[in-house]
């Protein structure tokens, strides 16, 4: 099984959702930003949503569109953020590890030889926000030659017939946005969430992680009692500024 596949499968044996904590790489520089990824783990952090910076993050608010801009000003380019992965795996080769971010860098990079090169570094899956799957099939087809997840998002307005085309290239986990817009902006609902959540379970045994919306430990609580991950990101982002990133992860987790 895949690392994603043996996280998800302890957790429910231990009636527990995932935490899922995103950290942009080089975030606010490669020296600091490794020591926060190698931290998460004991803070409580199950899975790992690693930002690849970019200059045009249309789907985030100004929390992440500014450690974004920290990213590139400290130097971040896309083979030192796979290196970053790979320190991380000579320490630890049981938390997944997901890049999520935008298409153009991979375009950029060449996608056959990113998806390997990305995939030999120790990364699980990718995110990739504006990639439609009308428009994701050379992406698609890398990542199965080398067993890599492909995670799919679900918002409010996806309907029935557009849900069922997305679980085709669905994998590792379905990414529902609990709230119309982009990161950091709105506080989810949990009773919408519980609906949307059990719609979407209805098609599919993959499981289901929630996020943009979702600042507390009390969300964190709320919504993992319906999902199978919970997302935290900007809030975490947020603490990169006053270096308590660790300690934030630790009380949203409940450690």
């Amino acid at each position: 099984m895949s690392r994603l596949d043996k996280k998800f499968e302890s957790l429910k044996e231990q009636g527990k959702a995932a935490l899922v904590t995103y950290v942009m790489a080089f975030d606010p520089n490669y020296t600091d930003s490794c020591t926060i990824l190698q931290g998460l783990p004991a803070a409580g952090a199950d899975i790992i949503e690693l930002g690849m910076p970019f200059s045009d993050p249309m789907a985030d608010g100004p929390t992440i569109q500014k450690a974004a801009i920290r990213a590139l000003k400290a130097g971040s380019k896309m083979d030192k953020t796979l290196q970053m992965v790979a320190q991380f795996r000579e320490n630890n080769d049981h938390t997944p590890v997901i890049l999520m971010g935008y298409y153009n860098p991979i375009c950029h990079y060449g996608v056959d030889e990113f998806v390997k090169n990305a995939s030999e570094s120790g990364v699980d899956g990718l995110l990739i926000v504006d990639l439609p799957i009308e428009e994701d099939d050379e992406l698609f087809a890398s990542t199965k030659k080398v067993n890599m997840a492909l995670i799919k998002l679900i918002t409010p307005t996806t309907d029935e017939a557009r849900l069922k085309k997305i679980l085709e290239k669905a994998s590792g986990f379905l990414y529902y946005v609990a709230v119309a817009g982009v990161t950091g902006t709105k506080s989810a609902s949990y009773d919408s969430i519980e609906s949307a959540v059990a719609r979407i379970k209805k098609h599919t045994n993959i499981p289901v992680a929630v996020g943009f919306g979702i600042k507390t430990a009390t969300d964190v609580a709320q919504v993992g009692k319906h999902a199978d991950a919970v997302v935290v990101g900007s809030s975490i982002v947020d603490k990169v500024v006053d270096g308590k990133v660790l300690e934030f992860v630790a009380e949203l987790s409940g450690k």
